[in-house]
């Protein structure tokens, strides 16, 4: 299996039971997540030799979050310790027509004060064959931006392939401070993922296909993918396509396109949704394993997005699931029957 390098934040994750609202809750569930770090668990899961890459403090909080990861498998081994404080958010989950709502306290974290010297990228990179980032690290902060065009550097000067999940949060910077900073970095990378809103704020471009009114056709898509693959010289641009019913009911499926082709995966109906959070993120660790073992972009893309199908119906960040319970979906066994 390849070794997967991944760099971003960890955070504590703090959410009411079930469906309660925060003003409810009296207690928190203790839960660890972050883009990178969730991708990270995913191909681990699958078997790869998995390094996520971040810096947190040296108390025993920091000293938790390390242990999250290295319960589900993911090698610590270059996770610089000192700083201040873990990031931390508060999830609180929706239902119905009530969406789910995020709330960070992640101002002055380790990871957005790190400084290069933290890190050696080289000794990351080498013999590594794919290093995945997203666009929620350099929102961060600027010391955290750097990092990330280090990383990126690095991981070129060893021969990594690069994917970037676009990731726009609008909690933590502006479309016009995302493009800034975003589109010169899309020059160390080969494999785009994102969905349109990603592609509009943090890139610049827009497809033909009214989101919001949940017309998510791949048409709209095609001539965008086009347009990103020939800019930036990408190798595959890849795009979820959601369609949001509810914060409990999605539509979920994806296309890909590889410089030739095409490819829409199968739409899986998601209902009733547990927990999102880290869906995308999970749809990357997919892709990921896909096209580092399958034959084709269309075999890849329906390892992806089955795996993020299932993510949906798993509580916290992490996709727990295994290849195995991947491929069975993917393969058309969705019935939820007991396996006994």
């Amino acid at each position: 299996m390849a070794k997967i390098v991944t760099l971003g934040e960890i955070m504590l994750r703090l959410s009411p039971a079930g469906q309660y609202r925060f003003v409810q809750a009296d207690e928190f569930d203790v839960i660890y997540g972050g883009g990178e770090a969730n991708v990270a668990v995913s191909c681990a899961n699958y078997g790869h030799d998995a390094y996520f890459v971040t810096k947190l403090p040296t108390h025993e909080i920091g000293q938790a979050a390390i242990n999250s990861l290295r319960r589900y498998g993911v090698n610590t081994n270059f996770i610089a310790r000192g700083g201040e404080r873990v990031g931390i958010y508060y999830a609180e989950t929706g239902a119905s027509m009530r969406p789910s709502k995020v709330i960070y306290d992640r101002a002055h974290s380790s990871i957005s004060e790190a400084n290069p010297e933290d890190f050696d990228f080289d000794a990351i990179m080498e013999g590594a064959d794919w290093f995945h980032w997203s666009g929620i690290t350099p929102a961060i902060s600027d010391k955290a931006a750097e990092l990330t065009r280090l990383a990126c550097e690095a991981a070129k000067r060893h021969g990594v392939t690069v994917s970037v999940d676009l990731n726009f949060r609008k909690k933590l910077w502006t479309s016009e401070k995302a493009i800034s900073i975003m589109k010169p970095l899309m020059k160390y990378v080969d494999v785009c993922i994102g969905n349109e809103e990603d592609a509009e704020l943090c890139l610049g471009f827009k497809p033909d296909a009214n989101v919001e009114a949940g017309e998510t056709g791949a048409a709209g898509y095609h001539k965008i993918f086009e347009q990103m693959a020939k800019e930036f010289d990408f190798k595959y641009v890849i795009s979820t396509l959601r369609e949001s019913f509810s914060a409990t009911h999605n539509g979920w499926k994806a296309l890909i396109y590889n410089g030739k082709e095409f490819y829409e995966s199968k739409r899986y109906d998601i209902n009733p949704i547990i927990d999102r959070i880290g869906g995308g993120d999970s749809f990357s660790g997919g892709i990921i394993h896909g096209l580092l073992t399958k034959k084709t972009q269309g075999e890849a893309l329906e390892f992806a997005v089955a795996a993020s199908a299932l993510k949906h119906t798993i509580n916290g960040d992490f996709n727990l699931v295994s290849e195995a319970e991947v491929e069975s979906l993917a393969g058309g066994n969705a019935n939820g029957r007991v396996q006994r």
